[in-house]
């Protein structure tokens, strides 16, 4: 795999999103990343992908990564835009290229919002990865505390009085759109997340029959295997893998690790699964009934 080309993508609104293509092959794949989490992290990833034979498009939502406006302050952005109208996007422009079986990787958000797409039917199967209810009585471990404090006051609080959110002071990923950060704490006192959201058009959950292998991570605090479950239960057709660090032969994963160089020995059986669910349809032949000799 030695193709690869930056290229701007036009969201469904017109918004220029900042993505990469890797690979010039038959079978297309798409990873949609976490939040504020820039394209450029999945390269590995996307790399080992391309080598399967798969032209992989990443991308950055609006207001992260290269698809960050000069400023932050009055940028008008919210967390289902990331979902509606860009990771929409992806996933027409791919279809655009002729492509009828489409193989997404979601990592956190990335699995959380496939369900809400249209024209999902063109996916093959899904591969997500720490993909959790983002509801914070479902998060954090022993430190369920903080996760409460940052969406009940932290995320509320900075936003609106930066006028976005400085995620990246407090060690996480990248700052987020003001309305980004409002409309994922309110999600996160929510129960059901945003399943418990009657704007968003969660109908479309149901339609997305695409089989997902549904990954959580021993280590992770955020997406722990309860918090998995709850957002995998909106899929109609999941396998679940609950990875250990045993198994995994690493003394840490986290949240992020798994997309990490270092973890590339854990990408066999992922691979070979998104091969497979995207192979090409046989198909079918007509069988011709024989006619009895006369």
């Amino acid at each position: 795999m030695s193709f690869t080309r930056d290229f701007t993508l036009e969201a469904s609104d017109g918004y220029p999103l900042a993505a990469t293509l890797y690979g010039d092959a038959p079978r297309h794949a798409i990873v949609h990343g976490a939040t504020g989490v820039p394209r450029r992290f999945y390269a590995p990833f996307a790399q080992a992908l391309a080598a399967r034979g798969f032209s992989v498009l990443t991308y950055d939502y609006r207001g992260v990564g290269g698809s960050r406006p000069a400023s932050l302050r009055g940028f008008e952005a919210r967390m289902r835009d990331w979902a509606l109208l860009d990771m929409q996007a992806s996933l027409d422009w791919v279809r655009a290229r002729g492509a009828t079986r489409i193989a997404f990787v979601g990592h956190s958000f990335g699995g959380q919002v496939a369900g809400l797409l249209e024209r999902a039917d063109a996916v093959s199967g899904m591969l997500t990865v720490s993909s959790q209810s983002g509801y914070w009585r479902l998060q954090g471990r022993s430190q369920k505390v903080w996760v409460a404090f940052h969406m009940h006051v932290t995320l509320p609080v900075l936003s609106t009085l930066f006028g976005y959110m400085p995620w990246r002071r407090l060690g996480a990923a990248d700052d987020l759109p003001k309305a980004v950060a409002l409309e994922w704490a309110r999600w996160c006192r929510n129960p059901r997340y945003l399943l418990g959201d009657a704007t968003l058009p969660l109908e479309r959950y149901a339609g997305f029959d695409a089989p997902v292998l549904a990954y959580s991570i021993e280590d992770d605090d955020w997406g722990t295997a309860e918090a998995v479950d709850a957002m995998m239960s909106a899929y109609p057709n999941v396998k679940r893998r609950h990875l250990t660090l045993a198994a995994a032969n690493m003394a840490r994963l986290g949240h992020f690790g798994f997309f990490r160089a270092g973890a590339s020995h854990l990408w066999d059986e992922p691979l070979d699964w998104l091969e497979r669910v995207s192979a090409p349809i046989a198909p079918r032949v007509a069988l011709v009934p024989l006619r009895s000799a006369p």
